[in-house]
């Protein structure tokens, strides 16, 4: 079979989309670190949209250290296969990468794409732990790459390092800086990344630089959101069967994307807006309004779904109690929370709920009850303390809570593992005696106290509990 590549794609059927603009005339706009499977699903997707009117917006992919992603799109010129994954599924050939290049082996051809005239953005994909940040948020001076990048900064291997150094370059040529994007899952993640980068310019003694990269260039935050399941062999497989092409990287994702960016891309926030980007004043309404909705709803299908025996989202969502209950509690509970002036926060939810309906992704349950320590403050508990400020009731919401001590409890007594951060705490509160509900609101790793302490907040959790024994379906009736 022949492989995908720029001189094979005409044999593609004609119900694969294929580049809509003449792949020849594109330039590199873009340069992107971290090009892993959610970039090509999301940002290098929304460049491909982008690219019909605006071909000066092609992507410089840049891997950090291994040579994976050039090894299987070089031979492709950049093309891979985009499979929106739904009942009936989508095929995408996504053109928006223009080269890959690997950091580690020619650290030069990365500077010279990040001093190209041409180049109007950086994004980044590089993971949470990719920006070096202390606790605090703030730069790690202490961080192994950091120190080794102050060092020698011509040879960086953090992404502050990297960005810090191109601007410095382009300082230095009299180029106006680039816009730095970040597109990780981090809150104020421009915010974060710009301190990063102004006090790794000044760990290395160059004041004038950083008093050049605050006034100039700029960082906005963004939100992205998309599930985004792993290439596998049956995915490389199907992609075969239909394109007749070999794909050596396909990639695959749910239908629904989202990417919401702050209004500071100047002249080129109309081309992102037109390519379905969300270009809005602020970021921060549309991050509480995933973590309260998505991520909240998810929580609490995950711990009373597998109460229930579920599996998956989808499984759980196809049981009509639980649908109901979760989106009553979204739709009168956790709603009235939110201050979205620029989101609409019912169709929002519809969208949440259909996602959760799609039976094409398998979203495992088990999965999304990870970390429930870490999770459930943003997820649930700071909804609770701001419904109960304004007077109204949780008692939906203590159904996820309750739901995941119930969970913790089950885990333990079965020997069954915690996947938590605090998993030797959790243990050693399920084994104690007492009152389990008393015994898991005094965690204040978990549960803010003045939340844990008000009887509103604790009567409900209790009630629930009390309902969840005597099974799953009598507490969300109750």
């Amino acid at each position: 079979m022949k492989r995908l590549s720029d001189a094979t794609l005409a044999q593609a059927p004609a119900n694969v989309r294929r580049p809509a603009y003449d792949r020849s005339a594109v330039k590199v706009g873009v340069v992107h670190f971290g090009p892993g499977a959610f970039h090509r699903a999301h940002q290098a997707f929304y460049f491909d949209e982008m690219l019909g009117a605006r071909p000066d917006f092609g992507v410089c992919a840049v891997s950090l250290r291994t040579p994976d992603v050039r090894a299987a799109l070089g031979p492709q010129d950049g093309l891979y296969t985009l499979v929106e994954r739904e009942a009936e599924p989508t095929y995408r050939v996504i053109g928006a990468l223009r080269e890959v290049v690997v950091a580690s082996e020619d650290p030069e051809a990365v500077f010279r794409r990040l001093v190209s005239p041409g180049v109007r953005f950086v994004t980044a994909t590089v993971t949470e732990k990719g920006y070096c940040l202390t606790t605090a948020g703030e730069l790690d001076l202490d961080h192994p790459d950091i120190r080794r990048d102050l060092e020698t900064p011509e040879r960086p291997v953090s992404l502050p390092g990297w960005i810090a150094e191109g601007l410095r370059r382009r300082r230095t040529a009299g180029l106006a800086p680039f816009t730095a994007i970040s597109c990780d899952n981090l809150s104020d993640n421009g915010v974060k990344l710009r301190r990063a980068v102004l006090q790794f310019a000044e760990a290395r003694g160059d004041a004038d630089l950083a008093r050049w990269i605050a006034a100039e260039a700029a960082f906005p935050s963004s939100m992205v959101d998309s599930i985004t399941p792993a290439t596998d062999e049956a995915l490389r497989t199907q992609v075969a069967g239909v394109l007749g092409l070999e794909d050596a990287w396909p990639i695959q994702r749910e239908r629904f994307v989202q990417w919401v960016v702050e209004d500071r891309l100047g002249a080129d926030a109309p081309a992102f807006a037109a390519a379905g980007v969300t270009v809005a004043r602020e970021v921060a309404p549309f991050e509480r309004a995933k973590l309260r909705l998505l991520n909240g709803a998810h929580s609490t299908l995950a711990y009373v779904g597998l109460a229930l025996g579920h599996e998956t989202v989808f499984e759980a969502m196809a049981d009509p109690a639980l649908a109901r209950f979760v989106e009553r509690m979204m739709r009168e509970d956790v709603a009235p929370t939110l201050h979205a002036p620029e989101l609409d926060v019912p169709a929002y939810i519809g969208q949440v709920l259909d996602r959760f309906r799609n039976p094409a992704i398998v979203h495992r349950l088990s999965q999304i009850a990870w970390d429930g320590s870490q999770k459930l403050r943003f997820r649930l508990l700071e909804t609770a303390s701001e419904a109960l400020a304004a007077g109204r009731p949780v008692d939906r919401l203590a159904v996820g809570v309750a739901a995941w001590i119930g969970f913790v409890l089950r885990q333990t007594a079965a020997g069954a593992p915690v996947v938590d951060p605090l998993a030797d705490r959790l243990n050693e509160v399920a084994a104690n005696a007492g009152d389990p509900v008393d015994r898991f609101l005094a965690l204040t790793e978990v549960f803010p106290p003045a939340l844990a302490a008000d009887p509103r907040f604790r009567t409900a959790v209790a009630r629930v509990y009390e309902a969840l024994a005597n099974g799953s379906r009598a507490a969300l009736a109750a």
